[in-house]
């Protein structure tokens, strides 16, 4: 019965989900994209990013391939298929995200010239987001349900967990249910892995050289038409920001689930709780239709702004009560999902599972998910929002001089991470308290259980932003600017409360993860527990906190080295064109789009590549408990690093965005104090769009590879071999 309530539910949300994305698609594509000149620029950024998500994705086709034989090979030919199946469904949400964004940019544009209505023109935009949103939870969902069912059931997978049957693969390791599992989420990551590293050099890269020659030397405004850097920069806003920022999502929704999914299967196969095959069932379906509830919470949440005939002029109020009424009906979903599943377990079951507050606790851990992450994204827009004193006193020191502006950024960067922090801590220690470590899995699974509403709300930034772009492009006038600027701003406070969300969720999932980790190796009779002095897991904690630093320092180091092409390749054209800085000629944009995308797929590999074949060398060479450290303290050293990047990043750029709109007395676009803010804007550019987001990816990454290779770390490594040479 259980299984045929999950298919109808999971099926239900899903095409519900895709069906309204479908319908949101077309409706923005029927509105007209505005003067001639409107539609030339559009095409350009429609294009370039075509051609670049296009020549990625064949990249990624060959890398995947290679992956899904070598997991087909040595560990099972169902993991493999699930890899290609989580691969494809995070690929496919991506591209249709960044087509749709590349249809939006414009039509918002447009709507705000036809209109001059910023509640028209937020609609739109949103309608665009919307999509991307829909499209993260639907193909997350439908990859899931179609493992769920193929592998799961029709192959006969959950039945061996439950009824404690083991295979072995030919060279003697275990082929459960949670390796398939763990192969669909690892697919996904891969995805997000090159679209989140690649889009995000991508975009910086040209970013930076668009600011930095076009608006700090030759003084010309953001997005003029002269500047040749202008098109890659808003092609990399659909490349980074959307098809990136879609992927990375769509893998940590996919992560928290199957997060909570996997610890419930490995703590029962383990024989470590003493439970009956109903709770058992119950534990590993709950998360899924959770998820389902969840998103057809956040159709509803959506269309409770789509479908109000006028909304208000406060585009932040909108888009976070569309949120908040995603995240409300999640949790009254929820509680009747809980009931339906957990009621009638017996009272024994639920304690031995720990759960202590009945059959309501993995509700209650989730609804611990959900409130952290309102409370991260709240802390989030207090740091980088110009509505707030951090923001603002960075733009006030802007008065001081360019190191100062620096400097502040990164005062408020660095303090913008403890408060979330001690959220999380709070979040995890209340969700152990309800139901152990399934509580704190289902904790990552509620934080990202809306997730579909907040990804709408992401992607309408880099679309506000493109349209801005547009209409610097196009010569329309001031107003049209003003009102593309004002949700641009707006949506810069939305990406950082996003990325917060991403970096706690992908914090909870990574430490759920790391307790199924601990399984894989760890023998039934005993019991699962890491000494963190044993000297093997201690080096590992130490070199895993350094881990997330390197990581880092390779992405700048790309975002640089491309963007110093671009740098280059700018001046060279405002030097040797005749008349492009009069605007008598336009610049060759072609040049420019070419040396990101070369750059970009360029220097990504290295960084994927150190993401994930570090974890797997360590684990060859020392062990699965160096292994085990190296993840503790990589999660910890990247939760902190991601939110000081993020928050700092996005306070640079809006403390510019202050400016601009004359939030500090005497300063205009004009002023001096407005290049400080330029170059604050732009040193926090790689930090916020590129690092940040990269670095969820990389703990989820390196748990998946982890837990997949728990088993052959334990039997196969280089340091147990010297002992029993020695021995």
């Amino acid at each position: 019965m259980s299984l045929v309530i999950l298919t109808i539910v999971m099926a239900f949300g899903t095409a519900l989900a895709l069906g309204y994305a479908a319908i949101n698609f077309y409706a923005v594509k029927r509105m007209d994209e505005g003067t001639e000149r409107m539609q030339e620029i559009a095409l350009a950024i429609r294009i370039g990013a075509s051609t670049f998500i296009n020549y990625e994705y064949r990249i990624v086709a060959i890398i995947a391939s290679i992956i899904a034989v070598v997991l087909g090979v040595m560990i099972t030919w169902q993991m493999a298929v699930a890899f290609v199946i989580g691969a494809v469904m995070s690929a496919l949400a991506g591209y249709i995200g960044m087509k749709i964004a590349t249809y939006s940019n414009v039509r918002v544009t447009n709507k705000a010239r036809e209109t001059r209505s910023l509640s028209e023109t937020l609609k739109v935009a949103y309608r665009g987001g919307t999509v991307m949103g829909l499209s993260v939870g639907g193909f997350a969902l439908l990859g899931i349900l179609i493992v769920y069912l193929v592998f799961g059931h029709a192959l006969g997978q959950m039945n061996d967990i439950i009824e404690g049957i083991e295979h072995i693969n030919w060279w003697g390791l275990p082929t459960t249910f949670t390796i398939t599992l763990s192969g669909y989420a690892l697919g996904c990551s891969i995805i997000a892995m090159f679209n989140r590293v690649g889009g995000g050099i991508y975009t910086k890269a040209a970013d930076m050289g668009a600011d930095l020659v076009g608006k700090t030397e030759v003084d010309i405004p953001e997005d003029d038409p002269r500047n040749p850097a202008t098109i890659a920069d808003n092609v990399g806003d659909n490349v980074g920001d959307v098809a990136g920022l879609g992927s990375d999502l769509l893998e940590s929704y996919v992560g928290a689930i199957m997060s909570a999914v996997i610890l419930a299967c490995e703590v029962f196969r383990s024989h470590h709780i003493d439970v009956s095959k109903n709770m058992v069932a119950a534990m590993i379906n709950f998360p899924l239709i959770f998820a389902a509830g969840g998103l057809v919470a956040c159709v509803l949440g959506i269309m409770s702004l789509l479908m109000k005939k006028k909304l208000s002029e406060n585009p932040h109020h909108e888009l976070n009560l569309s949120t908040w009424i995603s995240a409300g009906l999640t949790l009254v979903f929820g509680t009747a999902i809980a009931w339906v599943f957990f009621s009638n377990i017996p009272a024994v079951d639920l304690k031995n599972a720990q759960f202590t507050a009945g059959w309501i606790s993995p509700l209650l851990a989730a609804s611990m998910g959900v409130i952290a992450g309102i409370v991260v994204g709240m802390f989030a827009e207090y740091y980088t929002s110009y509505s707030y004193k951090p923001t603002i006193t960075i733009a006030e020191s802007t008065r001081e001089g360019v190191a100062l502006t620096v400097t502040e950024g990164l005062a408020v960067g660095m303090k913008s991470t403890m408060y979330p922090c001690v959220t999380l801590g709070l979040a995890i220690l209340g969700a152990y308290q309800l139901a152990g470590m399934y509580g704190v899995a289902m904790a990552a699974t509620g934080m990202l259980s809306f997730v579909t509403a907040t990804v709408s709300v992401d992607t309408y930034g880099p679309i506000a932003d493109n349209a801005g772009g547009i209409a610097e492009m196009s010569f329309l006038d001031d107003e049209v600017r003003q009102i593309t600027d004002t949700l641009d701003a707006v949506g810069n406070t939305t990406a950082a409360i996003g990325k917060g969300f991403a970096i706690g969720s992908a914090a909870l999932a990574a430490l759920s993860m790391i307790s199924s980790y601990l399984f894989t190796f760890t023998p039934p009779t005993e019991m699962i527990i890491l000494d963190a002095i044993q000297p093997l897991t201690l080096v590992g904690l130490v070199i895993g906190g350094a881990l997330p630093f390197m990581f880092s320092g390779m992405l700048i180091d790309s975002v640089t080295k491309t963007a110093r092409l671009m740098v280059v390749e700018v001046r060279r054209q405002f030097r040797e064109i005749k008349g492009l800085l009069e605007g008598e000629v336009l610049p060759d944009y072609e040049t420019c789009i070419a040396i990101s995308s070369k750059g970009a797929l360029k220097e990504m590999r290295g960084s994927a590549l150190f993401a994930v074949l570090f974890p797997v060398i360590s684990g060859f060479v020392f062990g699965p408990l160096f292994v085990a450290g190296l993840l503790i303290g990589s999660t910890l050293s990247a939760i902190m690093l991601a939110l000081f990047t993020g928050n700092a990043g996005g306070a640079w750029d809006n403390a510019k965005k202050f400016i601009e709109v004359g939030g500090v007395e005497g300063l205009s676009r004009e002023s001096e104090e407005h290049k400080h803010a330029i170059v604050g804007d732009t040193v926090g550019d790689p930090l916020k769009d590129t690092v940040g987001p990269s670095l969820d990816i990389l703990i989820k990454i390196m748990s998946v590879v982890s837990l997949v290779m728990g088993a052959v770390f334990a039997r196969f490594n280089l340091l147990d071999l010297i002992k029993s040479l020695l021995a």
